[in-house]
């Protein structure tokens, strides 16, 4: 199993991505944002979290024009999976790749701490470690996590199971609670919780570890 970790000027957990790919089996390649091209015979993915171009402009937004960008967009549309994390969730919808935008948090202050998720379905290759209704704890950390997308596609988000994750105690204001959503063809997973700080006992929890453990079969149905 081959996964790419992009890494942009900013990145800062990077490495925690890869490193949580790595225990689970994947030969991991670091790819730099100027690349204009994935590595060959990628299975999956990962855009990480931290302050890609210290979040100027919009969060996400300038790391969304970087060249190895358009190579994700065309992986996905291709039917690649990939994941998104924290600024990657925020990256993954200035592509497009996902609906709605990441807002400043409603109480305008960064939130760093592990928050209680429920897993709104099991039905996806990232949640399928996991039984619909599940609470796990997870760390957030960023300043500007609050998911908003229209009433009309947050209705198709609902309907079509594609909301992953939701928080039991919203921190950050976002729309109907929703920490994290699937792409249509449910092989795209962003969300601002950060599985990879929660997948080893050092971590003082393994709640996320279920995310990575479960990719360990999308080789043999990509």
């Amino acid at each position: 199993m081959k996964a790419a970790v992009v890494v942009f000027p900013g990145s800062n957990c990077d490495r925690d991505l890869a490193v949580a790919f790595e225990q689970t089996g994947f030969d991991v390649s670091m790819v730099w944002h100027k690349d204009s091209a994935l590595p060959e015979g990628i299975d999956i993915v990962g855009v990480p979290g931290g302050f890609s171009y210290g979040d100027y402009l919009r969060c996400g937004a300038i790391a969304a024009q970087s060249p190895i960008c358009q190579s994700v967009v065309e992986h996905t549309k291709r039917g690649g999976y990939a994941i998104g994390i924290c600024n990657g969730f925020q990256i993954l919808t200035e592509t497009g790749i996902l609906p709605g935008a990441l807002l400043r948090n409603a109480g305008l202050k960064y939130i760093c701490r592990t928050v209680g998720l429920k897993v709104t379905t099991a039905d996806s290759v990232f949640t399928q470690g996991y039984n619909a209704g599940d609470l796990i704890g997870v760390p957030i950390a960023h300043h500007d996590g609050n998911y908003y997308a229209d009433a009309e596609t947050v209705k198709a988000l609902q309907d079509q199971d594609r909301v992953a994750f939701s928080y039991t105690d919203n921190p950050n204001g976002s729309v109907a609670d929703i920490a994290g959503i699937l792409s249509e063809n449910r092989r795209v997973l962003g969300m601002m919780p950060h599985p990879e700080r929660a997948a080893d006992d050092g971590h003082g929890g393994t709640d996320g570890a279920a995310v990575f453990r479960a990719l360990q079969g999308i080789a043999a149905t990509a």
